[in-house]
């Protein structure tokens, strides 16, 4: 089959005062249709900037953003921000982190839909607003033909981010791109909103790329996870092999970090030690060296990159590499 997306050495930089920040130092990754891919990562990661970067949201410059990103047989990277427009909302959709920041709270939630299916798609009124009340129903909203009319400041959290998940379905995208949609939300609406998400895949069969800090968010709703550090992709798996059998270090603390329902519960929760690295002085060699316990000499000289520790697994890890070899 071939992929829906595929990412080949995604680079992007910022030029600042201080110098040039490493935001995203050459991933590569691709996303089959029907696929739903988690990209994990603590804060400064590079999780968001990766993909705002294929979408063309950020401006360049101060950024300069190199590689290609195929979709559909288009690299993204280099289409004029025209082409781009008749993508974005259409055949690939975004919802991000804070609803309440990302709608416009002067226009209904029914406008706001409106809007989307005007820009990208030819219904006639009558038409669009069968469609905006099929969306709301289709995300779970109650009585959508009063909630239509509503502003996004009558909408509760949980509400307000399915009414921006209806935005981002009104046009049926072949690849929807959620940015964080659960952080502002309570654990309850999390568990809500991430079973809404899977449904809606199945439903539509649409690719998913679900950015998180959370490994335990991604856990039932994810086919593979990409661990990201410091702008690189450290670890990927099928989710189920990157649980039980995890091979970076990072990735270690991530899931060590993770409260369990199968261990004893007075085992304490472990943390990472140190920070992440400045990414404008950037480190020799691996840039989780200084936090890692597992570290040799060779991590302080060389950065390792992506190699095959299993059956669809790969991590960047000098240790590792040196078992496998």
């Amino acid at each position: 089959m071939a992929p829906i997306l595929k990412v080949e050495n995604l680079q992007t930089q910022f030029n600042s005062e201080e110098g040039l920040v490493h935001a995203v130092n050459g991933i590569s990754y691709q996303l089959n249709t029907g696929e739903i891919l988690g990209i994990v990562g603590e804060s400064g990661s590079g999780k968001s900037v990766s993909v705002l970067s294929l979408m063309g949201l950020i401006p360049q410059p101060p950024a300069k953003i190199t590689g290609t990103a195929f979709f559909e047989g288009k690299d993204l990277l280099q289409l004029s921000d025209d082409e781009l427009r008749k993508i974005r909302g259409n055949k690939v959709a975004m919802i991000f982190q804070d609803p309440m920041t990302s709608l416009n709270p002067v226009l209904t939630i029914g406008e706001q839909i409106r809007e989307a299916i005007e820009e990208h798609t030819d219904l006639n009124e009558e038409a669009t607003n069968a469609r905006i009340i099929e969306l709301l129903s289709l995300v779970g909203i109650p009585t959508p033909e009063d909630r239509v009319s509503q502003y996004p400041h009558q909408f509760s959290g949980g509400m307000r981010q399915r009414a921006m998940i209806a935005i981002g379905l009104a046009c049926a995208p072949q690849l929807l791109i959620a940015d964080e949609p659960t952080t502002a939300l309570d654990v309850t609406i999390q568990a809500q909103i991430v079973d809404l998400v899977k449904r809606l895949q199945d439903e539509i069969g649409m690719a998913v790329i679900w950015i998180t800090h959370d490994l335990g968010v991604v856990a039932g709703l994810v086919n593979r996870v990409a661990v990201m550090y410091a702008g690189y992709i450290v670890e990927t798996a099928p989710v189920k092999t990157l649980y039980k059998d995890p091979r970076h270090p990072y990735t270690l603390g991530l899931l060590g970090s993770l409260p369990r329902l199968d261990e004893d519960t007075h085992q304490p929760l472990v943390s990472i030690d140190g920070m992440p690295p400045d990414l404008i002085d950037y480190p020799t060699g691996c840039p989780f060296a200084p936090r890692c316990t597992y570290v040799i000499d060779r991590c302080q000289t060389e950065n390792p990159t992506l190699q095959s520790v299993g059956d669809e697994h790969q991590s960047a890890c000098w240790v590792e590499i040196q078992k496998e070899g």
